[in-house]
């Protein structure tokens, strides 16, 4: 190394460089004694602003689109108002409905013309809806002359009525309406009622705080294996119990147009109801005695029962069908289900005709190789239930068609086998017919999924040919130059597809629906990099196309940046790839930038697989409130969503060289940015959410790759989660060594870089209980490291409230601006050192 300089200025210069090395690398945070929300520079609070574009909802009748405005973002005082949590659910108290929920601010109409194309589309709001009600659920009468909409107000969950000729809302009842268990209403076939689940009348006051307890929290074991994973929000002792007992407690009632109620049954706690495509029997589902203290409700003993909806016997019990016990049993196996029937559901194609699956595992434990049964049972439901299909594997869902035509899906996790079969419900004799075998994992080889239509009676059924010998099959056209989304025709007897659409270049266009009367029109959503998404109907014929929406690209920080779908293969030969971004205007010979690489780490059973790129570049760049895209306006690179597999090919489990492979991968995607010019290698951030954040943590204990690192609602000691997590299934006593080398807290000391944590003090998810974030927080200032914990109050897994988004935009600004975008350059390094 030959420095042209005098030695004066030789060791003026050196001493300099490594106080600045020191000031990078000790800098100390101090945390305010009283902090406060703080706000990000403008461009990212315009992001944060930005709302995205209704989706549509189409009507039954295809003549409609119905769109829901998204509200803002919630404030913290909104967050901070009661929250009841019991049995793993959290309960807004004061209107019965579950808390912190997504609403919508507005309704608007767009009736599709069936005039000449350059017609624009009719559009029009509703009008009745309650200065300060938010929209929750929003369903299509069978009829398409109504639509149902739950309004939440302060108090009450309210049912609305929108008559579509006149745009006018008005509310059903003054009854409030019971949310807890989900969807609190369904239209009946004659579009002239609805069923749905009431808060109970005169239900009493709320169950108090005992002043002091009756005795001791106690649970005892007896020998059975129960194994669960970390579930937040459990039942705790009897108190939690008269709260969930008060708050689930729910009537169910149909409800006519007229607003009169008629009660079917009594109430009880219900989990869910469903009814028949008829409209004559009421499945109902109720949580029974005893309550599990180590399980969310989810797996509560539940009975299921039908109960009659017609004439003057309404509410009457029809037919016991099952009890199932409380589901603490679990041997931790991926394939593994609850004993007894499940997945009851109504065939949507036929009038009364219930189904279920059930597992072949008798008595003895629910292994992986266990298949499942498909049943069905019709009105008047006396007879023995018909087995309609055998499986090898686990049921995944059946999607309904005709007497001639329905699809089941079977699946196993462990292997990522996905199988469709055809079975023929009118004729159980006929032989199933498999029509695809696949790994679930290959995006290329996906022949798409089915689209839907709806039914004269309200029913969601395939959407099929006039000849009924075809469905149309929608899918992402994954390929190693990015998803082009297509539309097939699937042809049964042939078992041949045939293309109608698929997406092309610098445009993104996928299908939302088909209108096929003969002439077949496709509702698509079109966009590009600039361009914001809106819809369009395409004539497959013509080839014409006429736009139905016209929203305007919003004001937009981030337009005109870069965006590129870059591949690169990491040193084992795996194909790698990932979305970069480049800063608008920015220049090659700008030099390199300082760079965020974000990213979420994914299981995969082979090499090939891993390596199937995801994404596409031609999608709109949005304006968004999470993930790295805001700092692109601060003058950083990024490469979002870069592929980080982590490969256990044939009996091999993926994380048993967990390590290893999230470093091969980070090292390749950082190679591959330098080799292009556009990074830095000493100024490089790694980021992530979740799973994402468990990586951050790992990459900064075991690399030195990294300047420094942001760990969002992370979990770093899996000693906390010793029953599995993510797609690990063997509890920590089978890999105690996997769980003890995958747990960064057990290398806090190995953890130089600084490292911001951010984590919602309210977290539900399991397995990222805020104590996590808290701990290893602690451990590394304990060690002497660098670190910053930000707890964000009243937020959950991800963060809600405007507050909220601009505190973490405004903490992760500074530190990257701190520790990695001040940090020493790589080429300034090179000019000293004559590198």
């Amino acid at each position: 190394m030959k420095l042209e300089m005098n030695l004066p200025k030789k060791i003026a210069t050196i001493l300099g460089l490594l106080a600045i090395l020191s000031l990078n690398v000790n800098v100390s945070v101090n945390a305010e004694t009283s902090p406060r929300f703080a706000s990000p520079p403008q461009p990212i609070v315009d992001m944060i602003e930005t709302q995205a574009a209704p989706q549509p909802i189409v009507s039954p009748n295809q003549q409609y689109l119905l769109f829901i405005e998204r509200a803002g973002l919630p404030s913290i005082s909104d967050l901070a108002l009661p929250q009841v949590r019991v049995a793993g659910l959290r309960i807004n108290p004061r209107n019965n409905d579950i808390s912190r929920v997504s609403y919508g601010a507005a309704l608007k109409l767009l009736r599709l013309s069936d005039k000449p194309a350059d017609k624009a589309p009719e559009k029009y709001g509703i009008q009745g809806i309650p200065a300060g009600g938010l929209i929750g659920e929003a369903l299509w009468s069978p009829d398409s002359k109504r639509i149902a909409v739950s309004v939440t107000r302060e108090t009450a969950l309210e049912l609305w009525i929108i008559d579509v000729a006149s745009a006018q809302a008005k509310r059903l009842t003054d009854r409030s309406l019971n949310g807890v268990s989900g969807r609190a209403f369904a239209w009946l076939a004659d579009s002239r009622s609805l069923v749905a689940l009431l808060v109970p009348q005169n239900r009493g006051a709320v169950p108090a705080v005992p002043v002091a307890p009756i005795g001791p929290n106690v649970q005892e074991t007896s020998g059975k294996i129960a194994a669960a994973r970390t579930f937040p929000d459990l039942l705790k002792n009897g108190h939690d119990e008269q709260l969930l007992e008060y708050y689930m407690q729910a009537q169910p009632a149909k409800i006519g147009l007229d607003g009169i109620i008629t009660a079917v049954g009594k109430s009880a706690i219900i989990r869910a109801i469903a009814a028949s495509p008829d409209a004559n029997f009421l499945l109902v589902q109720a949580i029974t005695k005893p309550y599990s203290r180590v399980v969310p409700i989810g797996q509560f003993a539940i009975k299921t029962e039908l109960r009659d909806l017609s004439g003057s016997d309404t509410g009457e019990f029809v037919k016991a069908l099952s009890a199932n016990g409380v589901a603490e049993e679990d041997d931790g196996e991926p394939d593994a289900v609850r004993r007894g029937p499940r997945a009851y559901a109504w065939r949507a194609d036929a009038p009364a005709t219930l189904t279920w699956v059930q597992s072949n595992e008798g008595d003895k434990p629910i292994k992986k190789r266990d298949g499942d049964y498909l049943y069905a049972l019709s009105a008047p439901f006396q007879s023995e239930p018909s087995l309609m299909l055998k499986l090898d594997f686990r049921f995944v869902q059946v999607i309904w068609g005709t007497d001639d035509l329905a699809l089941v899906y079977e699946g196993q996790r462990k292997t990522r086998r996905s199988v469709v079969w055809r079975i023929f419900p009118g004729d159980l004799s006929k032989v199933a017919v498999k029509l695809f075998d696949r790994s679930s994992e290959d995006r290329y080889g996906d022949p798409g999924t089915p689209l839907f239509e709806t039914s004269p009676i309200g029913q969601r059924v395939l959407n099929m040919t006039p000849n009924k010998r075809a469905i149309y099959l929608s899918g992402n056209g994954a390929s190693p130059e990015g998803d082009r989304p297509f539309l097939d025709v699937f042809n049964f007897d042939t078992k041949q597809s045939m293309r109608l659409f698929q997406s092309e270049p610098p445009a993104y266009e996928s299908v939302a629906a088909v209108f096929d009367n003969g002439t077949i029109r496709l509702l698509t959503q079109r966009e590009s990099q600039t361009e914001t998404p809106n819809l369009f109907l395409r004539n497959v014929e013509s080839k014409t196309i006429t736009p139905i929406t016209n929203f305007a690209t919003p004001k937009n920080p981030i337009a005109g940046v870069s965006k590129e779908l870059i591949r690169y293969k990491r040193r084992d030969g795996t194909e790698l790839s990932g979305t970069l971004y480049l800063p608008a205007n920015y220049k090659r010979s700008d030099g390199p930038l300082p760079t965020i690489l974000w990213a979420y780490p994914r299981e995969f059973k082979t090499s090939e697989a891993a390596g199937q790129v995801t994404g596409s570049p031609y999608r709109y760049v949005r304006p968004s409130a999470s993930g790295p895209l805001p700092w692109l306006t601060q003058g950083y690179a990024v490469l979002d969503n870069p592929v980080m597999p982590i490969i256990g090919e044939g009996n091999t489990e993926p994380n048993d060289s967990y390590i290893p492979q999230l470093i091969a991968s980070a090292e390749a995607a950082i190679d591959e940015l330098v080799r292009r010019g556009v990074t830095d290698k000493n100024r490089v951030a790694v980021g992530g959410h979740s799973y994402g954040a468990f990586m951050v943590a790992n990459l900064l204990a075991h690399s030195k790759l990294f300047a420094a690192g942001i760990a969002e609602s992370g979990a770093y000691n899996r000693t906390l989660t010793p029953f599995g997590f993510q797609a690990e299934t063997r509890n920590m006593w089978k890999a105690r060594d996997v769980y003890n080398q995958m747990s960064p807290f057990n290398f806090a000391d190995q953890i130089k870089a600084p490292l911001l944590f951010i984590h919602g003090e309210n977290d539900s998810n399991s397995g990222t209980f805020p104590v996590q974030s808290e701990r290893m927080y602690q451990a590394i200032r304990g060690l002497g490291g660098t670190a910053r914990l930000v707890l964000l109050p009243f937020e959950d897994h991800a963060y809600r409230a405007r507050e909220s988004q601009m505190h973490r935009a405004a903490e992760i600004t500074n530190w990257l601006d701190k520790f990695v975008k001040t940090a020493t350059p790589t080429n300034k390094l090179a000019a000293v050192f004559g590198w």
